[in-house]
């Protein structure tokens, strides 16, 4: 795929690689899908507004100063979500909720990390999650073993896209910002990395439209796959 205007081609000398969690590794969409039995033809639509209210409640959180878990975020916009589709029952919200601690990770995600890992990178989650939801997650797709730290936002009381979140994995990592490749399928959580001071790397997989935001993305890549190709060990 071609490069959009602005983002460098080649490959990254980095010693890290850092992974945003929900839309990268784990299919934030497999949650609804799961339920298409309940749901039908509204899974897609709860799939999008779920989402869409889940990322503006953190913004908004951390705009007022009024961080929460991530857990208690995401039940929020689900039942926003439920509400507005004539959805919201007990029974449904329960198992959304439920399945939201297990998502699957998208197909090329355990080969992609394993590879990594044999190649010598440090590899961490950098996410939104709170502790639990993560270890919920990694554990449920069997990637215990391939990762060397899972970082929450947690530890610093706010969302994405502080700087005060991608400081932390470069605290916890002991790895400088530019010796870091930070992979998000989120435009924005990419441009925020960029501007911190990471090696970036958009995983366009929905194709987007490139976001107008400060920092700049080193590349994009439509899947995982096509990630180790673009890195070289520091």
């Amino acid at each position: 795929m071609s490069a959009p205007d602005g983002i460098t081609s080649g490959r990254l000398a980095v010693r890290a690689c850092v992974f945003d969690a929900y839309g990268t590794l784990f299919d934030f969409g497999s949650a609804a899908a799961s339920c298409a039995d309940v749901l039908g033809d509204k899974a897609g639509p709860l799939t999008a507004l779920w989402r869409e209210k889940q990322l503006q409640y953190t913004w908004l959180r951390g705009l007022q100063d009024r961080h929460a878990d991530f857990w208690t975020v995401t039940g929020d916009a689900l039942d926003f979500a439920l509400e507005s589709l004539g959805l919201h029952t007990p029974e449904i919200r329960s198992r959304l909720m439920s399945l939201y601690r297990t998502l699957r990770c998208f197909d090329e995600v355990p080969a992609v990390l394993r590879n990594l890992k044999a190649g010598g990178f440090a590899t961490a989650i950098l996410s939104n999650g709170s502790a639990g939801m993560l270890a919920d997650a990694v554990r449920a797709s069997g990637l215990e073993a391939v990762f060397d730290q899972v970082l929450s936002v947690d530890a610093v009381g706010v969302f994405k896209p502080h700087p005060r979140v991608y400081r932390h994995a470069v605290d916890e990592l002991g790895v400088p910002a530019e010796a870091i490749a930070f992979v998000s399928s989120n435009a924005w959580d990419a441009h925020a990395a960029a501007a911190f001071g990471m090696q970036a790397v958009w995983c366009n997989r929905y194709a987007q439209k490139a976001e107008r935001l400060p920092g700049v993305p080193r590349f994009q890549i439509r899947s995982l796959d096509a990630l180790a190709d673009r890195l070289q060990l520091a």
